[in-house]
């Protein structure tokens, strides 16, 4: 343990106190009448301890008493919440089911690389804003580790610095950050010593001195891809990973192994340590709202599901683009480019979701089933197949928003003559019943014309056109950002005398249910929490999603100092949609959707 820390005398139980705003909402909610799954999780909670228990007992014997005191008074029916008349108090109808009904156990969190960028950026503003909205429990701390040589105390302005910088941190309740502050602990050491997975385990045995309980952790790995089996196998030779005083869960960052061999032989590392159920490999696509309202307008829905087939859709487009160059992240890009960045892990996930069949049952199992069903449909694409079903681009120098910005090759840390591709389209054919010559599209790109996420669903046209003019296709698009919602695009008369279609638009928005959207990794930390591993890709759909891109990667990647038969690069300036060679890919009869 590191001297001099002051932190073991800290006191428990205000380390753990809840943010008094957040327990006044809690104490509101259950007044006013909320969900009795609620109310019962607020007094299981309240009775966990001697004197929650002691203050339920009172509390009983209170109403009883006065139940006894008023014979003739004629008892209310019920103070909850009358699920019909939502909205009628004058708040948004939509957000009546918007409640989560789940809490986890007290937990410790220990977040490997806790003074890394994405630490930094994204995992303590999502942490602080699920503890500030009061779904953490009263019993959770957070330990960092790092290489770092830092105290606990100067962890704790680290954290709180990041939380006042962040864009993605909740708006500050008043006190909330200096009682969070009382959350956190730190830890440093060598990862590939026992030394600091010996004081992670001490930290557990602290929890469990100051909450109770059993000792649950979930452990996150936010750190490179490297040091993801160092990291597991000294969690195995210390014990951590042994379930006996509590669960414990590992959660592993993109990009999950290089290619499909390094791939399998992390997921025979890991599981030397870790069974399948305690491994959760995260994509922070999945967290998006708009990625799971993917599941519940096909699966949720009558009239879409009988249109999802070869039958009607002529083919789908999956589109990530990044307005955004290399932001200071050369190192990484360099050796990963854009197939291993973004089109084996996120466009994968989205391809798989929107192609998959209904599964038996909404569970993790289910669900995953179905998403690996149909990765292994995919035609495959060795590396002979590669030029006609795929292209690949760079960008140059060019315009973003009225200003000139530098090609990739220009941004600093890039190789001199670098051969890395920024640019994939890609073509996928679905040997399956439903999908038999749909073609799926997916392109993705950096430094395109904006930031944007969509998946559109594009129909045939009429078989006969008895209107003048062209026919045109439906799109069913669902926008994942920005301005998430879904909207249907389809053909209706022209006011006037003359019979004239024109193309019309029918849009839902997702901000119609007036509440801010969680960040994605809110909502996967929380569920990892909980136990929940539905929106986590199980090891077969990585191996299937890398078997997918291996024969791209075995052609493009060159050696040091090679050429290979890349194209020219660069092939497309900032600021456009990317190569011209990716309209011929989409083929005569179809475009690239202008987002």
């Amino acid at each position: 343990m590191t001297p001099g820390r002051g932190k073991k005398g800290a006191d428990p139980q205000a380390a753990g106190e809840q943010p008094k705003t957040a327990a006044a909402k809690k104490s509101t909610a259950v007044k006013k009448g909320a969900p009795a799954e609620e109310a019962a999780a607020d007094s299981k909670t309240r009775a966990a301890t001697p004197a929650g228990r002691q203050a339920v007992k009172q509390t009983v014997s209170e109403k009883a008493a006065q139940k006894a005191s008023s014979p003739g008074k004629k008892p209310r029916k019920s103070r909850q919440r009358v699920p019909s008349r939502a909205g009628a108090d004058g708040q948004n109808p939509f957000r009546t089911l918007m409640r989560r009904n789940r809490a986890p156990e007290p937990t410790t969190l220990v977040i490997f690389g806790a003074t890394g960028d994405l630490s930094r950026r994204k995992l303590l503003p999502a942490v602080f804003g699920l503890w500030q909205d009061g779904l953490l429990g009263s019993a959770f701390n957070i330990v960092g580790v790092g290489r770092q040589d830092m105290t606990d105390e100067q962890f704790k302005d680290y954290a709180v610095a990041a939380l006042k910088e962040s864009k993605e941190t909740d708006a500050i309740e008043p006190g909330s950050l200096e009682k969070f502050r009382e959350l956190l602990y730190y830890e440093f050491g060598d990862f590939g010593s026992d030394e600091v997975y010996d004081l992670v385990g001490k930290e557990l045995d602290r929890a469990e001195k100051a909450h109770g309980g059993r000792k649950n952790a979930l452990f996150y790995l936010s750190t490179p891809p490297s040091l993801f089996e160092p990291i597991s196998n000294g969690l195995g030779r210390l014990g951590l990973a042994d379930q006996s005083e509590g669960w414990r869960r590992i959660v592993i960052e993109k990009p999950f192994g290089r290619n499909l061999d390094s791939s399998r032989e992390l997921n025979e590392a890991i599981h030397r340590v870790w069974d399948e159920s305690q491994v959760y490999r995260i994509d922070h696509y999945l967290g998006k709202e708009t990625v799971q309202n993917l599941m519940a307008i096909r699966f949720g829905n009558a009239i879409f599901e009988p249109l999802w087939n070869r039958g009607f859709v002529d083919h789908v487009q999956i589109t990530a683009a990044e307005d955004l160059g290399l932001e200071g992240r050369a190192g990484y890009y360099e050796e990963a480019g854009v197939v291993r960045d973004m089109l084996q892990n996120h466009l994968m996930q989205l391809f798989a979701l929107t192609a998959m069949e209904a599964p038996a049952a909404f569970d993790a199992e289910a669900i995953r089933d179905e998403k690996t069903k149909v990765l292994r449909a995919v035609k495959p694409i060795p590396s002979g197949r590669v030029d006609r079903v795929a292209v690949r681009g760079q960008y140059g120098p060019g315009s973003m928003d009225g200003e000139r910005v530098p090609g990739y090759r220009q941004e600093p840390g890039v190789k001199h003559g670098s051969r890395t591709p920024t640019y994939v389209a890609l073509k996928l054919e679905v040997d399956n019943w439903r999908w038999q010559g749909v073609p799926f599209f997916l392109r993705t790109g950096k430094r395109l014309p904006k930031k944007v996420t969509e998946i559109a669903v594009v129909f045939k046209r009429p078989p006969l056109g008895i209107f003048p003019g062209g026919l045109e296709r439906n799109v069913l698009a669902f926008r994942i950002q920005p301005d998430e919602g879904v909207s249907l695009k389809f053909s209706s008369k022209s006011p006037g005398q003359e019979m004239v279609l024109r193309e019309v638009v029918m849009d839902f928005r997702y901000d119609a249910f007036g509440a801010q959207l969680e960040s994605p990794y809110s909502r996967l930390l929380l569920d990892a929490l909980i136990g929940d591993a539905t929106l986590f890709p199980r090891e077969d759909e990585v191996d299937h999603a890398w078997q997918i891109v291996g024969g791209i990667l075995d052609s493009w990647d060159t050696p040091p100092g090679g050429t290979g038969d890349a194209p020219d690069f660069p092939n497309y300036p900032a600021g456009s949609w990317g190569p011209e060679a990716a309209e011929e890919l989409i083929g005569p009869d179809r475009r690239w959707r202008r987002l």
